[in-house]
């Protein structure tokens, strides 16, 4: 039995992970196997996010003063909480996925992205959004990209004489013979 000073940490540290997620979502489970479990911690892990089952008594208590304080009344039943500290992206994806996958057995109760509320639906929107990493990738491809022309039309003048050069030659050629 855990005495009053190690509850107070142990509300602590989790008021420190609240404040500290820029995305949140809280999922609900029955009858996981420790096989989907694992899978599911591999997934948000992958992700960037930490995932955790807690009491709904001291969620609640930790959510006061957090961004996840409007979601406070959903601490109802079994409860874990996936927290991602800087890509919601990646986090809905990986939620979004599992529950697709496994609908018998998770559920989504409600996130929070950028201090925001959604519903199931709008985290699906989220989660089909190309990733930070795509999106960077992109723009350095635009910017790239107009790079590559300007080279293209530079090497194209001396491209073009040697050949408007070897046309002549070869007509000058064909007439001398």
């Amino acid at each position: 039995m855990k005495n009053r000073a190690q509850k107070q940490k142990d509300l602590d540290a989790l008021a420190e992970q609240f404040k500290n997620s820029n995305a949140a979502m809280l999922v609900s489970f029955k009858n996981m196997t420790v096989a989907k479990d694992q899978e599911l911690r591999r997934q948000l892990r992958d992700a960037g996010a930490t995932y955790s089952v807690v009491k709904n008594t001291l969620a609640r208590k930790a959510s006061a003063g957090t961004p996840l304080e409007p979601m406070a009344d959903q601490f109802k039943g079994v409860t874990a909480v996936a927290l991602s500290p800087n890509d919601p992206v990646g986090l809905s994806k990986a939620i979004s996925k599992f529950t697709k996958a496994n609908p018998d057995i998770f559920s989504f109760k409600v996130g929070l992205v950028e201090g925001k509320v959604v519903e199931l639906k709008e985290v699906e929107s989220i989660a089909s959004l190309p990733s930070r990493e795509d999106l960077l990738s992109k723009v350095l491809f635009l910017i790239n990209s107009q790079a590559q022309r300007l080279v293209t039309v530079l090497q194209a003048v001396p491209r073009n004489l040697a050949v408007v050069t070897e046309q002549v030659r070869a007509q000058k050629e064909a007439q001398g013979a």
